[in-house]
């Protein structure tokens, strides 16, 4: 059975990368071939995580075993199938790439084709450039320091109760209750 996985970025509008491999290949397969098809360095820590479809991660697969006193499930790159944990048609998973600023690529089982093998992982749509592997850690934290600066800057006690647009004229008494009004008068 042949797994197509669709993968993109919220860094980058145009990114996009497809990429099939066989379902009973590995987790650590599926990172290489994801890495090759951005032009990454295999040399970094990162992470497969399943998702539910709120994009909340349920399961981390990782490269190396970090926490052995863990009652969790270890799942290790190299030693989990995708089938193991992955069997249906849109389901998402989170594969970070950079743990410094938790930045990743978003990733969607788009098809399953069953009676079907493929040898090697394949990279069957390239669009846009990847964002950079790695960021300035510097370069973000003023980022993050800048946006709490405007954010401090604002204080919601400063603006008057007229200062918004449309509430000129309101009156809370022309709205009534909806109780006031039959189920005729709401259609």
């Amino acid at each position: 059975m042949i797994y197509r996985f669709r993968i993109v970025s919220d860094e980058v509008d145009n990114f996009k990368r497809e990429i099939a491999i066989d379902a009973d290949d590995t987790f650590l397969r599926l990172r290489n071939a994801i890495l090759d098809s951005v032009g990454y360095s295999k040399d970094q820590m990162d992470s497969f995580f399943i998702c539910d479809d709120d994009w909340s991660k349920q399961k981390e697969i990782t490269l190396v075993e970090m926490d052995t006193d863990s009652d969790q499930d270890i799942w290790l790159m190299e030693d989990t199938q995708l089938s193991e944990l992955i069997e249906d048609e849109g389901q998402k998973l989170i594969f970070v790439f950079d743990y410094m600023t938790d930045r990743a690529f978003f990733m969607e089982m788009k098809e399953c084709v069953p009676g079907k093998n493929l040898k090697d992982p394949l990279c069957q749509r390239k669009e846009g450039k990847a964002p950079a592997q790695f960021i300035d850690i510097d370069e973000v934290n003023e980022k993050a320091a800048k946006a709490a600066a405007i954010s401090a800057a604002i204080d919601i006690n400063d603006i008057d109760d007229g200062e918004f647009y449309g509430d000129e004229g309101f009156n809370e008494d022309e709205l009534g209750e909806l109780s006031d009004y039959d189920d005729d008068d709401m259609r």
